[in-house]
């Protein structure tokens, strides 16, 4: 796993700042355009399924140029995707989209939401998609993220109209959108959710429709828009030095480990607002008509717009303290709305801007960047004051409990500092997501507080609360406990501030293969997290295994130091798949959690507590050949997979390869997309046909077609073209077309039961059309579908052989599931043994 040390600075030529934890001086053009969206009250909802679904153009539009409340609704996570900047998959993965997700939105100035529907994988249809989410609990986290957020506009980024055309995950997406509008105002529907918050119903909902939808630029044109709007999305913002496209550009280019980056966009463009349902505004300019976005919305607000509306026109971006009282006038008008939800809003907006004018500088910092329930932490108070504003800090609350310093009169410029002991209660949860606390199904997470639901992160369990006086107006600003510290080739770092286990545990190998009866040593690495640690491991199995010493004893000095203890391991006779636990002991607690941690260099760090576990699995499966060569792609764990069975497996650096270098591998494999994001393959594709052609065996996984450069040469020896057929069902049935073909007899002999416990899905991107030196070796299909042929064809290619594979070994190696190990191992095998193939299968697909 890569670990790339985090760090929150401000991006790159953007005018919004990295990560919110670096409470850095925001410049005047930043609080002036904070001050425009103080004074306009309305609000937008996107809403989609995945993370890089959202419309980065429409979503900064409407915040910057709007100047709306803006938020993004993802149904998921994106944990069924896959990962191009390191290993991160399934529940990994989703917390890592999240947090680029929400690396977008602070870029853009958006807001992110979440329902709790787990992305379980490409889904043909939305019947297939709402079936293995829970359509009812999905369809309540729709209404639950509409009534708390209350917009006046939703607007879908998928069509509800044409199920089938898409991803299902994208079309369910805008169906329950659309049921979901008309349910939010009924009290009837999900009355629970009415404990914690209220009804809403939204003033119209649009498809955010384009001319790809229509099929042609020349479709489009002919295609009657009466019901659309257009938004010139290219708008130029003078204050910020940039443009709305660029903004989108770079917000978009977050989404790193979908490989979504992309050039900075200028100039005028438009999108396309088509209405589904509500009141077509006549003003066709205008979205919010008919929604007053003024501060006149509110009863008791005109008087806070009349305030801030001269702030504005008035605003002195040389010194923006100047307008400190006639803020604090505006918000203790704000405190006394009865609007609970835009008091809410505004009231932590206006908060923020008086702390922008004024410079002020509030930051709580751990000493280290976790500790344990029932420790003590010192907590680095700092306050800064750097305006001429007289302000006072009255207190400062740490975990409920009130400092002994109070009333001290911060002078411009001087720091205050304050050294604070912060008891961390024994009963406190651990830090890792929240939606991955308790386990959940295949389609869905499980959340047991209703109010957590919707929230992209888990709330920060420790703040500190700074009670400040300016001129007699006393307000209280909360700042989540963090880490800052300093690396030489860095500078000043932020991560944040997590409660862990004194100790936890893993194994290495997520899955343990036991190709014999012989016994295995399965090394557990015990991590500290606290110093001075001492307990138990006990390896936890199921009945036919055996263990020659079912508990041993770990004691480390120091935090962060690790201890492996080696467990003998014996399988049974027969085949079998298992799961084996290490379970930490210590003092009378127990814990069965390994800790991973995420750590990019766009992201804060994240830390996740997930069931350690391994899978073993003992398998009758024969091999040939020892040294196996790797050109990696965009990131699996087939390597280590393959070592599970003997393999010697060599990582080839594409640089490095020549006819020399690859003599010496009985087999070479190509990871997944390794066409698509290497582009040194492009030089050395002739290299890999010449290893072919002299005897070697080639085998290149999956690529997305029409990812690559033009001229790249073709990945194959003979003509393939790349579709984007699959088979999403796992279950689906496979026929062997090639029965007496070697790659399905030798050294295994596969069966139709070497196809049952895939996960996730069959395969993707299979070729549609081959030329006739390719032989095809299974058929497959999802539920009324045509058959396809292409997840697996085979050519001889000189004295050797090339396999193009659209299956997913990529997931199913690591699952563990026996057939894909047998397979494999006879694709790495083929040409080491001669078997009659008269009877084989030849043809074009």
């Amino acid at each position: 796993m890569r670990h790339i040390l985090v760090f929150f600075a401000v991006l790159l030529l953007s005018p919004f700042k990295g990560h919110v934890q670096t409470a850095k001086n925001t410049p005047s053009s930043e609080i002036f355009q904070s001050l425009q969206k103080l004074n306009f009250l309305g609000s937008v909802l996107y809403v989609a399924a995945h993370p890089d679904d959202e419309n980065t153009r429409l979503i900064s539009y409407f915040a910057n140029e709007k100047k709306a409340r803006t938020a993004y609704l993802s149904l998921t996570r994106g944990d069924g995707g896959q990962n191009m900047i390191g290993p991160e998959l399934r529940e990994l993965l989703g917390v890592l989209r999240t947090q680029e997700l929400l690396a977008a939105r602070r870029i853009d100035g958006g807001e992110q939401i979440f329902s709790r529907a787990n992305d379980f994988g490409y889904s043909k249809h939305p019947k297939e998609t709402l079936k293995i989410w829970n359509e009812n609990q999905v369809l309540a986290d729709v209404v639950w993220a509409i009534r708390n957020f209350k917009p006046d506009v939703i607007i879908n980024r998928f069509d509800h109209r044409t199920p089938g055309t898409t991803h299902g995950h994208h079309t369910s997406s805008a169906l329950l959108s659309v049921e979901a509008f008309d349910l939010t105002g009924d009290p009837k529907e999900y009355p629970e959710q009415l404990t914690y918050t209220e009804t809403w119903q939204p003033k119209r909902l649009f498809f955010n429709t384009f001319w790809w939808f229509y099929g042609s630029r020349e479709n489009f044109e002919k295609a009657d828009k009466s019901k659309m709007l257009t938004a010139d999305i290219g708008t130029y913002y003078p204050v910020l030095g940039v443009s709305n496209n660029e903004i989108a550009s770079r917000s978009r280019s977050q989404h790193r480990s979908q490989g979504f980056g992309t050039l900075s966009v200028r100039g005028s463009e438009n999108e396309y607002l088509e209405l589904i349902k509500g009141t077509l505004p006549k003003d066709k300019t205008n979205i919010f008509e008919g929604v007053d976005t003024s501060w006149s919305r509110l009863e008791g607000g005109a008087a806070i717009g009349a305030i801030l509306t001269q702030v504005e026109k008035t605003f002195n971006f040389m010194d923006p303290a100047e307008h400190i009282d006639e803020l604090l006038q505006a918000y203790e008008l704000i405190k006394e709305l009865k609007d609970d939800h835009w008091r809410e809003i505004k009231s932590k907006e206006i908060k923020k801007l008086i702390l922008d004018v004024t410079g002020l500088y509030l930051e709580a910092s751990a000493a280290e960047s976790y500790t344990n329930p029932g420790e003590s932490v010192e907590i680095d108070i700092e306050a800064i004051n750097r305006s001429k504003v007289d302000v006072v800090l009255k207190s400062v609350l740490l975990s409920g409990k009130m400092t002994d310093e109070k009333d001290i009169a911060l002078k411009e410029n001087q720091k205050f500092n304050l050294t604070l002991n912060l008891e961390v209660p024994k009963n406190t949860a651990y830090t890792s997501p929240y939606w991955l606390n308790k386990k959940g199904s295949l389609g869905m997470y499980s959340v047991e507080k209703q109010e957590w639901i919707g929230k992209p992160e888990t709330p920060k369990p420790f703040e500190a609360q700074f009670v400040l006086d300016f001129n007699g107006n006393s307000i209280s600003f909360k700042k989540p406990v963090v880490h800052r510290y300093s690396e030489r080739d860095k500078g000043e770092l932020y991560r944040p501030f997590e409660i862990l286990p004194k100790a936890t545990a893993r194994f290495d190998d997520k899955v343990l293969i036991f190709a014999n009866a012989e016994p295995k040593k399965i090394p557990i690495t015990v991590k500290a997290h606290a110093d001075s640690v001492e307990g138990k491991v006990q390896l936890c199995f199921s009945k036919g295994w055996t263990v020659e010493q079912e508990i041993k004893s770990f004691k480390i000095a120091k935090k962060g130091d690790e201890q492996t203890l080696i467990f003998s391991m014996i399988p049974p006779s027969y085949e079998d798949e298992s799961y084996i636990t290490p379970l930490v002991k210590i003092n009378g607690s127990e814990i069965s959690k390994e800790l991973v941690t995420i750590s990019y260099d766009h992201i804060p760090t994240q830390s996740v507590l997930l069931p350690s576990e391994a899978k073993v699995v003992r398998l009758n499966i024969q091999k040939t050949g020892e040294n196996i060569g790797y050109i990696m792609g965009a990131g699996d764990k087939v390597p280590e997979s393959l070592e599970q069975i003997g393999y010697t497996v060599h990582l080839v650096d594409p640089k490095d390869i020549t006819p020399e270098n690859l003599k010496k591998f009985d087999a070479l494999v190509v990871g997944i997309r390794a066409y698509n994001v290497v582009d040194e393959l492009k030089f050395k594709q002739r290299y890999l046909l010449d290893y072919t052609k002299n005897g070697g065996n080639l085998i290149v996984q999956y690529n997305t077609s029409g990812r690559w450069d033009s001229q790249f040469p073709n990945i194959a020896p003979y003509p393939i073209t790349l579709s984007r057929d699959r088979v999403t069902d796992e279950n689906s049935n496979v026929e062997i077309l090639a029965k007496n073909h070697p790659i399905v007899n030798f050294p295994n002999a596969i069966t139709h039961e070497d196809f049952n416990g895939w996960v996730q899905e069959r395969g993707l991107y299979f070729p549609n059309k081959w030329s006739g030196e390719f032989t095809p070796i299974l058929s497959m299909n999802d539920q009324g579908e045509p058959k396809t042929n292409g997840s697996l064809i085979v050519a001889p290619y000189g004295k050797g052989h090339y396999i193009y594979t659209g299956l997913s070994f990529f997931r199913e190696l690591p699952a563990g599931v026996p057939g894909a190990y047998k397979l494999f191992s006879n694709m790495l095998s083929l040409g080491k043994e001669k078997i009659d193939t008269d009877t084989q299968v030849k043809g074009k697909g």
